[in-house]
């Protein structure tokens, strides 16, 4: 997920991953963010009034501000974002009832991905595995949870980033 000093610059998305990211994104509703995923991704607030940023991005910005953002924060005091509300505590039923309502909902930041893991909120798992190998660092997928999963789809881009969307088994 990120390097030992906390960057994820080398997992940048071409323009080829970038679109294909638009489209898996284009009809979510609501993003469930840990407080430090939500402080990157809302750059996308702002990123399409930037005259230099490419067609593919300002797409993904429309994409993202066009969405609901909750934050999962002890600490975060305000949002940057339109469309955002903090929560600070973490309620699995709570969630379950969001996604009988808006469908899926997609969970960003390793450690708010980990708690609903382990909460059994998963049911698929999209996974771009880059051809890097950074040493380090912050991991995407929890310690301390097993469950079997079964490949529902695969791709690989012609930069070498290959896609791998699975559904969680039992």
């Amino acid at each position: 997920m990120a390097d030992e000093d906390g960057n994820f610059d080398w997992a940048a998305p071409d323009e080829e991953v970038h679109t294909f990211v638009n489209d898996l994104a284009r009809p979510i509703g609501t993003y469930l963010y840990g407080r430090r995923m939500y402080e990157v991704m809302a750059y996308w607030e702002t990123a399409d009034t930037s005259a230099d940023q490419p067609p593919f991005m300002r797409d993904f910005a429309a994409i993202w501000q066009e969405a609901d953002k909750v934050v999962y924060s002890r600490t975060l005091e305000k949002v940057s974002s339109a469309r955002t509300r903090i929560e600070r505590d973490f309620d699995p039923e709570a969630i379950l009832r969001m996604k009988a309502a808006a469908g899926d909902i997609p969970v960003g930041g390793p450690d708010l991905a980990a708690t609903a893991f382990r909460a059994g909120l998963i049911d698929e798992c999209h996974l771009f595995v880059a051809p890097v190998v950074v040493g380090g660092g912050k991991r995407s997928l929890p310690d301390q949870v097993r469950l079997e999963l079964e490949l529902l789809d695969q791709r690989r881009f012609g930069n070498g980033v290959v896609y791998l969307r699975y559904r969680t088994a039992g």
